[in-house]
């Protein structure tokens, strides 16, 4: 939509996933008028692994590594299994906390479920910053192991300091995951500098097609291959199965798209979601935004509406598009597990909403959503005042 003309609706679910970017929809079209398994010997067969190639650099060039050390998946859940599952041996520690996205806790519930007390989750503080100060004793103690913990929440947008974690994780002779899902194509990322062992990806959280991921496995890190499917050996044997190429082409493509000017792109998305955060809270002002804000995404903020049920509001604002908590959990009879481990109520987590914004989103959207917000949270307020009054 053109921001001239005015949004009859606003989306702000950036987190669940991102409206495809113009040019991976063209290179996903593109690809899909071709015919060719990249695994093939003949020339259809050659012109799509070339294609596959191309990617896999692109990939790479907005991730800071070598083609060679990036692994295809379906997306950053298939991604975070096989690096947990290939990481962890029994006898060692995984350590994660509870805030992480449930692709890496079940995960981990499940890989430790014979030795349950190999699971360690580190404790989280009421800003969403998981305390790192026990990591040390716990590696040491434990002699080694793998550290899974994410780059940013994807409810809260609060970074993890991947350098901190990393540093103690060498030095204990332990391994380091990263489910950085939130993290590509929002804000420049060097893997090299956040010298994480692997990291998980997906392409729909940065504006590509949904169904394709990537693992990175940083070359010569010490791992098994226990591949989640076998077969052909795709994937240098990680990963069998045709490669999903219009999927990969289409992830190359927003990743390079992604890559151009992607720190002005930070800026002027924070600069839009704090506008939004002041237009609701100097209209709302007993509302709480959640987390350390000045250590998270640009484009993310937890709104908690004291009193104020998230259902509620949604329902009544249906022109705008957020999420109570992780998309991955809709319709969950139990409220946000990341905001009870920061402390929040039951209530307050119910009465939470989450706004993500991104690559596309318009000062006309904001203006547009806070508006909303604002009518939605009030009257549903008026409608719970009413029901408790006289009757």
């Amino acid at each position: 939509m053109s921001e001239s003309d005015g949004p009859d609706s606003s989306y702000f679910d950036y987190n669940a996933t991102a409206p495809i970017r113009p040019e991976a929809r063209a290179a996903v079209i593109e690809a899909m008028q071709s015919v060719g398994n990249a695994s093939s010997m003949h020339h259809p067969g050659r012109q799509a692994a070339h294609r596959v190639d191309v990617a896999r650099r692109q990939l790479a060039d907005l991730l800071g590594c070598s083609p060679g050390e990036i692994i295809f998946t379906s997306g950053a859940t298939e991604a975070n299994n096989l690096a947990l599952r290939s990481a962890f041996t029994a006898g060692s520690p995984l350590v994660t906390s509870p805030v992480e996205h449930p692709a890496v806790l079940e995960t981990a519930r499940t890989v430790t479920a014979g030795s349950p007390e190999d699971l360690v989750l580190l404790q989280v503080g009421g800003d969403g910053l998981v305390d790192l100060d026990g990591l040390e004793e716990v590696l040491v103690a434990r002699c080694g192991g793998v550290v899974s913990l994410m780059a940013a929440n994807n409810e809260t947008g609060v970074f993890t300091d991947l350098r901190v974690v990393a540093k103690t994780a060498s030095e204990a002779g332990a391994l380091v995951h990263t489910d950085a899902t939130q993290l590509i194509g929002r804000v420049p990322v060097d893997v090299a500098e956040l010298d994480v062992d692997l990291l998980s990806l997906s392409a729909h959280k940065f504006g590509g097609p949904q169904g394709i991921g990537a693992l990175y496995v940083r070359r010569g890190t010490p791992l098994p291959h226990r591949p989640l499917l076998v077969g052909g050996g795709q994937e240098r044997g990680w990963r069998a199965g045709t490669l999903n190429v219009a999927g990969i082409i289409g992830m190359g493509a927003a990743a390079e798209a992604a890559s151009h000017g992607i720190d002005e792109e930070a800026a002027r998305v924070a600069a839009m979601r704090d506008r939004l955060e002041r237009l609701i809270a100097g209209a709302l002002p007993d509302c709480r935004i959640n987390g350390r804000r000045d250590q998270r995404l640009p484009g993310v903020t937890s709104v908690t509406f004291p009193g104020v049920p998230a259902d509620a509001v949604l329902a009544a604002m249906p022109d705008v598009a957020a999420s109570e908590g992780s998309a991955c959990a809709s319709g969950a009879p139990t409220p946000s597990h990341v905001l009870l481990a920061m402390g929040l109520s039951r209530a307050d987590a119910d009465s939470t909403i989450r706004f993500s914004l991104g690559y596309a989103t318009t000062e006309a959207e904001v203006e547009h959503a806070a508006q909303a917000v604002i009518r939605a949270v009030t009257q549903v307020r008026a409608v719970l005042a009413g029901a408790d009054g006289p009757r």
